[in-house]
């Protein structure tokens, strides 16, 4: 398949063009294929690959991951992708010998209890018998089984939630170092509806989260009885990396036209409820087509808008991202004392530590490093360590590494240290970000031949961003097939669906 500036659309009838050659750009053009084959799609990327944050290095044995190391199976929409590209047998699942994890109280590590989910738990003997909780934490958590329900609205936070049904301490110990390790923010300014969706859902359904839980549970367990066929853990990685699942896509878009080192600049309406696309770069052009699917970041979105339609623009200028360091670090497995019996640790804000996360890679999936060597890869800055930044890499390096020393009883020098700098890459759903996207989306609606894609709106991980490019195919296509244009009347199948 031609990739490349160079590359020249062919003359196929209308023109869609895919902005943006992310994770979700990519799904949107492969589903735009599956749907219309006889549309010529046209991915156009800024830089001079594809994947976005998707990147996977190999170097000394170690395969280090720039972005996401893996994705979650449910909801589905990421394996069934990985399916209908026929790489389902190249998935790893945990290892199924240490799903658990740690969070840091008051300088131990501790597991997280069995059954807890984010927000609240779903067992009562691992809750009970944790030294993470004092007893006074533990009673005010059961006492969230008599809270009252509230009607959620909009202007709640995370942090507000959670202290409202469970309690300061659950919330210090637990739940903020969990949300952190997620989105690398800062739960007090988090939306709930945007981020956490089923647990508002959970307390208007059931008026208790742990009564929800506890149906949940029951109810996993009854299908889990009756299903057969394959059956995935939480959580897969492909083989060979995230890189790999980014080829895998591309080989299979033979039939589109795909432009790298391609930003583009400016759109503007033209005739027929086309777009001309003004590509800069080295290879400055223009480019008419009957269809756009914006796949860009908030902020490259509303630059390209703001000719369009204002509002819209102000609402994606609306969005906030924040930035972090990843440090990879290869040790020998006797230089690490700890047992690493795990996938790894979340550190609470209350800990004055200074990383948020470590994963423990190569524990948690196989070929991730040499034999006798172990991977680990933590997470720095955030939205509540945002100087920490401002570190060079030597300085990181070494503040990372007394760090793990400390918490994993590490002796003497990493044999790889890798550091990854992830600037303005995650998208922090404040409150109000639910309106935001009502607003985005009814202007969106209201411009010809458009749809939007990616995760400034609707779900940051990989299975999210993948859903959202597939609705966005769908929805142009709708669209494309109630217009008229003089080269192609036809009707294209599509499932009537909103983005997101």
């Amino acid at each position: 398949m031609p990739i490349g500036p160079t590359t020249q659309p062919r003359n196929k009838g209308r023109r869609i063009a895919v902005v943006g050659g992310g994770i979700s750009g990519l799904a949107a053009a492969r589903r735009l294929l599956d749907l219309a084959p006889d549309v010529q799609v046209i991915l156009l990327e800024a830089r001079d690959r594809l994947g976005g944050v998707l990147r996977t290095e190999q170097r000394d044995g170690f395969l280090l991951e720039h972005g996401a190391d893996n994705f979650i199976t449910t909801p589905a929409w990421a394996v069934e992708f990985c399916q209908r590209l026929g790489m389902e047998e190249d998935l790893l699942e945990t290892n199924s010998e240490h799903r658990r994890a740690f969070v840091v109280c008051k300088g131990k590590l501790r597991a997280i209890p069995a059954g807890f989910a984010v927000m609240a738990p779903s067992r009562i003997c691992p809750i009970a018998s944790t030294p993470i909780l004092s007893m006074l934490g533990k009673l005010r958590m059961a006492a969230e089984l008599f809270v009252p329900r509230r009607i959620v609205d909009e202007s709640e936070s995370l942090a507000g939630f959670v202290r409202r049904r469970f309690g300061y301490e659950m919330y210090e110990r637990l739940v903020q170092p969990l949300i952190a390790g997620i989105y690398t923010g800062d739960p007090e300014q988090l939306s709930l509806g945007a981020t956490m969706p089923r647990f508002r859902q959970m307390e208007e359904d059931h008026g208790s989260l742990i009564r929800a839980m506890w149906k949940q549970q029951k109810a996993q367990r009854t299908t889990a009885q009756q299903s057969s066929g394959a059956r995935y853990s939480q959580f897969v990685a492909p083989r060979r990396g995230m890189s790999a699942f980014v080829q895998a896509i591309v080989e299979r878009l033979d039939e589109a036209a795909v432009l790298l080192d391609s930003l583009v600049a400016r759109m503007t309406p033209t005739a027929q409820a086309g777009w001309r696309l003004t590509i800069g770069g080295e290879y400055s052009r223009s480019l008419d087509v009957d269809g756009v699917i914006l796949a860009t970041p908030a902020q490259h979105s509303s630059t390209l808008l703001k000719s369009v339609d204002s509002e819209s623009a102000n609402a994606f200028g609306k969005i906030h991202y924040g930035s972090c360091a990843i440090v990879s670090m290869g040790f020998r497995r006797e230089q690490i004392g700890h047992a690493l019996d795990g996938f790894g640790l979340v550190v609470p804000a209350i800990e004055g530590r200074k990383i948020l996360s470590t994963s423990f890679s190569s524990i948690k999936y196989a070929g991730r490093a040499p034999e006798g060597h172990v991977l680990l890869r933590a997470f720095v800055g955030g939205a509540c360590q945002s100087e920490l930044l401002n570190l060079d890499g030597q300085q990181l390096e070494r503040m990372v590494r007394e760090e793990l020393a400390d918490l994993l009883a590490i002796r003497g020098e990493p044999s790889l240290c890798h550091i990854v700098r992830q600037n303005n890459a995650m998208p922090q759903y404040y409150v109000g970000h639910e309106g935001i996207v009502r607003r985005i989306e009814q202007r969106a609606e209201l411009l010809p031949n458009l749809a939007l894609a990616g995760n400034a709106l609707h779900g940051i991980g990989v299975p999210n961003c993948i859903h959202t490019g597939e609705l966005a195919a769908e929805s142009l296509l709708a669209k494309l097939s109630q217009s008229r244009h003089p080269r192609d009347q036809r009707q294209y199948p599509f499932r009537s669906a909103s983005i997101g």
